[in-house]
């Protein structure tokens, strides 16, 4: 019998995977790491940029938001101001009109009434007298056409008022012409 040689084929031992990565890289590996890291600190500032620059649009855009609005504001007030003025000569006359002695009540009536609904239009739309009587003589607010010593009155002190002043707001449309006691 022949005996044949067998040789017994034991696998291979396995070798332990050791689990340690290299820190250093290829060369190969280092410059695709490194266009890679370029291009990402690249897109980041393009993006830091177009966020600083719709930042700056945004801000823009709400300080051109607020000065048209006060714009608007503006020029709205300013055509208040001069469409009362207009209206100003026919109150003046109105009051000179109701001023006058007349037999006829239902004249003096009429008169009356049309010189409330002006008052109340005017006072819609946020227009007021300035006050004038009395009160210490402001030249930001009065117009001094006369001087009168009179000792009665305090100085400085308006005793007549010659034409009703107007104001809007802050804003005057027609000064108070007056008489001032020195």
């Amino acid at each position: 019998m022949a005996t044949e040689n067998k040789q017994e084929v034991q696998p291979e031992a396995e070798t332990p995977v050791q689990d340690t990565q290299d820190t250093t890289q290829a060369p190969e590996t280092q410059e695709a790491a490194n266009p890679l890291q370029t291009e990402l600190e690249a897109a980041r500032k393009a993006l830091a940029d177009k966020e600083e620059q719709y930042l700056r649009l945004a801000a823009e855009y709400d300080n051109y938001r607020k000065r048209t609005m006060k714009e608007k504001e503006a020029i709205w007030a300013d055509a208040k101001a001069d469409t009362a003025g207009a209206f100003l000569g026919v109150y003046d006359n109105l009051e000179r009109a109701m001023k006058q002695e007349t037999a006829d009540e239902a004249y003096k009536k009429g008169v009356e009434m049309t010189m409330k609904g002006l008052q109340d239009t005017l006072t819609a739309l946020g227009i007021e007298q300035i006050p004038a009587l009395g009160e210490i003589f402001d030249p930001n607010r009065h117009n001094a056409v006369m001087h009168v010593e009179d000792e009665s009155a305090g100085e400085n002190t308006v005793v007549e008022v010659f034409q009703t002043g107007f104001t809007l707001g802050e804003k005057v449309i027609r000064f108070a012409m007056v008489k001032v006691a020195n």
